[in-house]
């Protein structure tokens, strides 16, 4: 599985949302910007297929989870605008709140079947938005990617008209759960090919999910061999 140069989606080039979409606001579009220049500067980040990205129609990325940072960097490179998942206590904060709240951000709460959260993700889904959700439920602990939570094949499943498999790679290494303030690094992001509503609906959830988390180690192996960093080990 070799990586390929990056650029958008032909079918996106020179917008980043499409017609049929709601258009974002200003604070998504002009934190967008602020992220771009932060992350490439901060960080050296290299992004690999993106032109995976659905033109239109819903679409769930299901991505691992490796650092605070991981929602910017799986959607700061892609044209059309994300809607993300977040644990329901930074919405606690009210000046915190309204902002990721206009970034199109919606609560869940962690450790439990939060129907709300998954109505909302597919109201979103089905008005052919893109959600992005971190399916282990939280950030890993060694850089490996954990068991997915069975609930996201209900979105995919239902919802969506594409299921994006996302890898992060490079982030833990960056700024790990242990670490307070995150440190200069080398981040890899890479899209898997979409997975049609026709191909997820041929799998029970537990295939798909199996089939997403495969997808994601595979490419993982696949990044760490050519940039030189260590395998990790899966049983």
């Amino acid at each position: 599985m070799r990586a390929k140069t990056s650029h958008p989606n032909p079918a996106l080039r020179g917008r980043w949302f499409h017609a049929g979409e709601s258009r974002p606001n200003v604070l998504y579009r002009l934190m967008r910007r602020v992220f771009q220049v932060f992350v490439t500067a901060f960080w050296k980040v290299r992004v690999f297929q993106r032109f995976h990205e659905p033109a239109q129609g819903g679409a769930v990325y299901i991505c691992n989870h490796q650092s605070f940072m991981d929602p910017i960097l799986m959607s700061f490179a892609l044209r059309r605008p994300m809607s993300y998942m977040a644990r329901d206590s930074l919405f606690r904060f009210p000046l915190f709140g309204r902002v990721i709240q206009a970034l199109n951000a919606f609560p869940v709460r962690r450790g439990t079947a939060d129907t709300g959260a998954l109505k909302e993700a597919m109201r979103r889904l089905k008005g052919g938005g893109q959600v992005v959700v971190f399916a282990e439920g939280t950030r890993t602990r060694d850089g490996r990617i954990g068991p997915m939570l069975p609930g996201v094949a209900m979105l995919a499943q239902r919802a969506a008209e594409w299921t994006v498999p996302v890898l992060i790679d490079g982030a833990f290494e960056a700024w790990p759960r242990t670490q307070a303030l995150p440190s200069p690094g080398s981040i890899v992001v890479r899209y898997a090919p979409p997975l049609s509503r026709e191909q997820t609906r041929a799998m029970t959830p537990e295939q798909l999910m199996d089939t997403v988390r495969k997808t994601l180690i595979e490419m993982q192996a696949d990044v760490r061999r050519q940039i030189g960093r260590p395998a990790l080990r899966y049983d």
